[in-house]
């Protein structure tokens, strides 16, 4: 790996499943880490995401190789005796171990942090987990679904007034954690620097969700007076609200104080500015219904690409909704650097998408395609100072498979 990556030569083990854990780990290999996947030999299930609704169907294993990029993989059955062993050098090995195996398992597995420190002192520790390490339901299994998005508050506020809650976008929280456990390692990192001290971090995908949460639930603690569920035609604000063009592309308008009069001005509807019902707040908060069905009607005389220019010539801040097959071609998206080129996936999945930071200087790995289940148990071993009879033993004990060239 080239010198200049930040992470070249940062060993990380990585025994999480599914994508939160899995996801820090590869936004440091996309800095260079060097980052070995570890799945039981059945193959973790989130190899067969692409085929699990109500994610989106494709042959090709998409969410598997966003989530292990760049990746070395390993297979192996922890439950067995001979896995301790590998288990101690690769965390003799490692730098960095990243951990979600709910706790109750992890302490029949030896996997807790107590269990592992000592064979390596300077580890840094990553534990992620549904709701946090304390509290009455500390080991209740979690998805970003449940920990994230509905303990959180978030999915009770993301519908419209009288619309039940809705299912959220499949790997939202997983993936906005990831980079809150990524932020945990390298300020460990940073601190390792300084002292020489591994640490146990850790964060849960329930933290996550009040954080992204964090100025509604702060509302609510200090009694804060809520407007209700968001509501289109009768808004708590009809400058910060959605609106359709002609052509039906939905658009987030928000209007700020200062462009009232730029916006009133390029729509053509100056009037408002002094009608009578919108004259006074308290006479705008009656009327708000009123404004909104003006500018629904404004809205809707012209197509999204004429908006867009109006709106852009003023600097007002907008955006249209869009669906996944049209942010694809979003040319921002490219020359950013947010959807990259990945190599060796095969099928019709040759791009990715990058983690979502950058370092200016200093380029990413290329991305690489996520591993065949045990496609580097020999070559890890070996690197870890296993000998072919003792691999051989491994393979016989169960630890490892015996064959693995069937399994993707």
């Amino acid at each position: 790996m080239a010198s200049n990556n930040v992470f070249s030569g940062l060993k990380v083990v990585d025994l999480a499943s599914f994508i939160a854990g899995p996801s820090a780990a590869v936004i440091l290999s996309d800095f260079g880490a060097d980052v070995i996947k570890v799945e039981p030999p059945t193959g973790e299930l989130w190899r067969h995401g692409h085929q699990i609704p109500p994610q989106p169907a494709s042959e090709d294993a998409y969410p598997w190789h966003l989530a292990n990029r760049n990746k070395r993989g390993m297979a192996l059955d922890l439950k067995t005796p001979g896995a301790q062993q590998v288990l101690e050098k690769l965390v003799k090995w490692a730098d960095v171990l990243v951990v979600n195996t709910p706790h109750p398992a992890r302490k029949k597995l030896k996997l807790e942090y107590d269990d592992v420190v000592g064979w390596n002192p300077r580890l840094i520790y990553a534990d992620i987990t549904g709701f946090g390490d304390k509290g009455p339901d500390a080991n209740l299994p979690g998805f970003d679904i449940t920990s994230y998005w509905a303990r959180s508050g978030l999915l009770s506020m993301t519908r419209d007034a009288g619309a039940p809650p809705t299912w959220p976008v499949a790997g939202s929280g997983d993936n906005a954690t990831a980079v809150g456990l990524y932020s945990a390692i390298v300020t460990a990192l940073y601190r390792r620097e300084r002292t020489g001290e591994g640490a146990h971090v850790t964060t849960s995908l329930l933290a996550e969700g009040v954080w992204s949460a964090s100025v509604s639930v702060q509302a609510a603690l200090c009694e804060a007076k809520f407007f209700g569920l968001h509501d289109r035609t009768h808004p708590a604000n009809a400058a910060m609200n959605v609106y359709r063009a002609k052509d039906n592309t939905w658009f987030v308008l928000i209007v700020t104080p200062d462009k009232l009069v730029a916006v009133a001005k390029a729509i053509g509807r100056p009037d408002i500015l002094t009608d009578p019902r919108f004259s006074d707040p308290a006479k705008l908060a009656a009327n708000m219904p009123q404004l909104t069905a003006i500018l629904d009607e404004v809205f809707c005389s012209e197509p999204m690409a004429h908006w867009y220019k109006v709106f852009n010539g003023i600097h007002v801040t907008f955006g249209a909704v869009r669906g996944p097959q049209e942010v694809i071609n979003d040319p921002q998206l490219r020359a950013n650097d947010i959807i990259v080129p990945l190599e060796g996936a095969g099928g019709k999945l040759t791009s990715t998408i990058s983690s979502p930071m950058q370092v200016h200087g200093v380029a990413k790995v290329s991305a690489k395609r996520a591993p065949k289940l045990g496609e580097h148990n020999e070559e890890v071993l070996q690197q870890l100072g296993f000998s072919a009879a003792e691999i051989d033993g491994l393979r016989e004990s169960g630890a490892i498979p015996k064959a693995l060239e069937k399994v993707a």
